[in-house]
């Protein structure tokens, strides 16, 4: 059983702080820069403070943790922040770690340059036609701009669709894509599938904080028989959409 940790707790507060102490400190050692979209950093920061009051160590939040003692995640491939791939492979080959808090600054410059091209072209977006929405939703994957078209095109009744968070209680809470239908959680996938168990006619469109958590997802839905489910690619990090918070 997955402990509910209380976002609002003196506990998770303070160790959010240090949490905070501790990923300036990576950069500090690695000479890197955070990623200049402040709703990424304070995502993976309350991912990380959740794993370490779960699990003792700051597991990274974009993979699942495999194991259910100490001993079995110690013996598993799981990453602990920050991680080898990611300090020899991931942030020297694309400039950022598969979460994107840590970046280079060249890297930092880029993503900073690609949230202004966004924010201009959703302010002149032309919409979706019904025929473009239903082409989209049976793409493997989907893009920012895509999905934010779609959420316009389903308010207008052109489509209809399932937006499903597969993040964790916690990181839903804080913030999650305006119009996401159901939080369906990776540790307890089997269980939350229920709830749309009837629905598998109907479109889905899973995401999680970087796209992996969410592929696997997409995966076992597929398997189970699910029409057509399309992964929203790089996650809600690279969501430039409305967003909301709390429990309602």
């Amino acid at each position: 059983m997955i402990r509910k940790i209380d976002i609002n707790s003196d506990e998770f507060q303070t160790e959010l702080e240090l949490t905070k102490q501790f990923t300036n400190k990576v950069l500090e050692e690695h000479n890197l820069v955070y990623n200049p979209d402040d709703e990424v950093n304070e995502s993976i920061q309350m991912g990380l403070t959740r794993n370490k009051l779960i699990y003792g160590k700051r597991f990274c939040p974009c993979f699942m943790v495999i194991g259910n003692t100490p001993a079995e995640q110690e013996n598993s491939e799981n990453r602990l922040c920050p991680c080898k791939p990611a300090l020899t492979n991931e942030i020297p080959s694309k400039g950022s770690c598969h979460c994107g808090i840590f970046c280079t600054e060249q890297k930092a410059n880029e993503i900073k340059k690609q949230i202004d091209v966004h924010d201009a072209i959703a302010t002149h977006s032309r919409g979706l036609t019904k025929e473009e929405c239903i082409n989209l939703l049976t793409k493997v994957e989907i893009n920012s701009l895509e999905l934010e078209s779609l959420l316009e095109a389903r308010e207008l009744g052109f489509v209809n669709f399932n937006l499903v968070d597969t993040r964790e209680w916690m990181e839903w809470v804080g913030t999650r894509i305006k119009g996401t239908d159901y939080l369906i959680p990776t540790t307890s996938f089997y269980h939350a599938l229920e709830r749309i168990n009837d629905q598998k006619n109907i479109p889905v469109i899973v995401y999680c904080h970087s796209g992996s958590r969410s592929a696997y997802c997409q995966r076992i839905m597929l398997d189970l028989g699910f029409k057509s489910v399309a992964n929203l690619d790089y996650g809600i990090s690279s969501y430039g959409g409305e967003r909301e918070s709390g429990d309602n």
